[in-house]
């Protein structure tokens, strides 16, 4: 097989993965969003590095591990937003062994949060913890959500190079979060909710979209 080949089976098998090990936990996870949507409570979500692009801007990719790693960051962070006990967090990271993303897990919790985390278990198994606390991602969390990925991610390896290649946690990740979203709003749906959906710009949403900005704009910093 060709390299990309390679790829799409290994992607394919891990995604197959989660969808048969992780059922349970993304049906808690999913049973939580519904209970905030009918609430009107939020969900918050962050990640970083090999999750960035799941739940984040991207940043400099020097400059985000250095933030990632630092301890009290989170903190600092949190107090930006009004996250309080209804809200449900997302956080995910490949690793789950680095400062912040555990600090806001722990932040989250106290503050009455139901925290979902996603992590690679392979990966975070193999290496010790990066805080203070020996803890990890997956020690913090309400539910864990296994991306079923291989130690390091990257699930290819060449002749030539030294290094693997060919990452799947933002394959398997993306699905996680979207099958969360869809079976939680799904379920605020079965509770008479309709929760307001942002229409994609390029399919003549403006109009719609442009309530939705002058309703929550006040409420959600970032749009």
């Amino acid at each position: 097989m060709n390299a990309y080949e390679k790829y799409y089976a290994a992607a394919r098998e891990q995604l197959e993965k989660v969808y048969r090990t992780q059922r349970g936990a993304i049906e808690q996870a999913a049973t939580w969003l519904g209970e905030a949507l009918v609430k009107d409570r939020w969900l918050y979500a962050f990640g970083t590095g090999h999750s960035e692009d799941l739940l984040m801007l991207h940043k400099e990719a020097i400059e985000a591990t250095y933030l990632e790693r630092r301890e009290g960051y989170a903190a600092e962070l949190l107090k930006q937003y009004p996250a309080e006990r209804g809200d449900v967090l997302i956080v995910a990271s490949n690793s789950g062994r680095n400062a912040v993303p555990i600090e806001l897990a722990m932040a989250g919790t106290q503050r009455g949060m139901k925290v979902i985390v996603i992590t690679n278990l392979a990966h975070t198994r193999a290496w010790p913890s990066r805080h203070s606390s020996g803890k990890k991602l997956a020690d913090v969390g309400d539910v864990v959500i296994d991306n079923c990925g291989v130690h390091g991610d990257a699930c290819l390896e060449l002749p030539g190079i030294p290094a693997a290649i060919g990452p799947t946690s933002s394959i398997t990740g993306m699905f996680i979060v979207n099958a969360i979203v869809a079976q939680g709003i799904e379920n605020a749906l079965s509770r008479g909710v309709a929760p307001e959906i942002y229409i994609s710009s390029n399919s003549n949403g403006d109009e719609h979209n442009d309530k939705l900005l002058r309703k929550y704009k006040s409420r959600i910093r970032h749009l």
